[in-house]
């Protein structure tokens, strides 16, 4: 409506002062309804001619859409491991913060776990000091039987230097009898040695590699039995949290809730604009929005990313050829807009739909030396439409709640 009336300034009503001062022809008289079809014929024509053209720059130049919102990605509440649940620590609707413990699932099999490490690590700990005893034992034994060696090779020395000395006087046997005896008292000193050895290797090697492998074991219980406590991994706020004491959750069907994290869609507004916008819609471009959870109220926004694919030419591999004819939507060109000022986007509820309005700046084009001078009167007429849109937008902020208020019927 408000093109075709600035049309009209340039059509119609010049249109009209000729006929009415030039050829002196009076409304209700010689311009009636009937005859100002006829009348006013190249006015007319010319306003409808010259409405088309400018809503075609406004709306191909300046792309409004109202296919817009707030999206933000929400985090399942989800345990690592399916269980019952056996305590809530959170209401329906709460704030979080990092680390705070939303659930606990049933604990039983996980603390048993623990104990049982618990008492591996003791066991393992007695068996080091029962092996610390039986390294001083094998001490005590050594230090005995090098003294039984000792005392039967001294024994041994003797009779041997006395039947050198004086031949016949101690038996062959007694001789032979003491020499098996240090042999064999030298025999009781390796086997001490030995068992001091191996307790030496229990206590060094064996025994802190069972105690390592318990105290592995422990922690792997810990870590289990801290997975019973669901906790939150972000700040935020949990949501439509309608978990009971009894429920079973687990990851494939039965998660516990959602939390959705502190500023979730309040960093950036996704807009979908028509396919023919492909080639205006640019990165730094302008936009406008206004949106229905804060009413009355124009955001300055900027284009920071578009989106290089369109959502509806997406198919998944099957045992079905594609159809291009199945696509019943042709999609939109996503855009990614941010506020042109901090907290731009303060006050409006996220996943709210908005207006948003996108405007094509040529200043660079015009201000450049090479562009001519018609060029650059044709861009400064095609920038100039966007006070149009920008008036619309406010026209349709100022509507909107009225629009869902009253006339929708809500």
């Amino acid at each position: 409506m408000l093109e075709l009336i600035l049309c009209s300034l340039v059509t119609i009503l010049p249109d009209y002062l000729y006929r009415r001062y030039r050829q002196g022809k009076r409304l209700g008289k010689e311009i009636t309804f009937f005859s100002v079809w006829y009348e006013l014929r190249w006015g007319i024509t010319g306003c409808l001619m010259l409405t088309v053209a400018l809503i075609t720059v406004i709306f191909y130049y300046h792309p409004s859409t109202t296919a817009a919102a707030l999206y933000f990605r929400t985090v399942p509440i989800l345990p690592e491991s399916s269980g019952r649940v056996a305590e809530i620590n959170v209401g329906f609707s709460q704030a979080v913060k990092e680390g705070d413990a939303l659930f606990r699932l049933d604990s039983s099999r996980q603390e048993a776990a623990v104990e049982a490490a618990k008492r591996k690590i003791a066991e393992v700990d007695a068996a080091l000091h029962a092996a610390q005893a039986d390294l001083v034992k094998a001490e005590a034994q050594i230090s005995e039987s090098k003294a039984s060696h000792q005392q039967a090779k001294d024994e041994l020395d003797a009779k041997s230097e006395l039947q050198r000395r004086n031949p016949g006087i101690v038996p062959q046997r007694d001789i032979e009898k003491l020499q098996v005896l240090v042999n064999g008292r030298q025999a009781g000193i390796d086997a001490a040695l030995a068992a001091k050895q191996a307790v030496t290797s229990q206590i060094s090697t064996m025994l802190p590699a069972q105690k390592a492998s318990a105290e592995a074991a422990l922690a792997q219980a810990q870590v289990d039995l801290d997975k019973t406590y669901i906790r939150a991994g972000i700040n935020g706020r949990v949501e439509q949290f309608a978990l009971r004491v009894g429920d079973v959750v687990n990851q494939a069907m039965r998660p516990a809730g959602i939390l959705i994290p502190e500023g979730a869609g309040q960093q950036a507004l996704q807009a979908g604009f028509g396919q023919i916008e492909a080639q205006v819609i640019k990165p730094g471009m302008v936009a406008e929005a206004t949106c229905i959870s804060k009413p009355w109220v124009i955001i300055p926004m900027v284009v920071v990313s578009v989106q290089d694919f369109i959502a509806a030419g997406q198919f998944r591999s099957g045992e079905q050829l594609i159809d291009p004819q199945s696509l019943r939507q042709p999609g939109t060109i996503v855009a990614y807009l941010q506020p042109l000022y901090q907290g731009g986007l303060e006050g409006v509820t996220p996943g709210s739909r908005c207006v948003v309005n996108a405007y094509t700046s040529n200043h660079d084009v015009i201000a450049a030396k090479e562009t001519s001078w018609g060029k650059a009167l044709a861009l400064h007429a095609v920038d100039a439409t966007a006070v149009v849109h920008a008036v619309l937008l406010r026209v349709q902020a100022l509507l909107l709640p009225i629009q869902t208020l009253v006339l929708s019927g809500h």
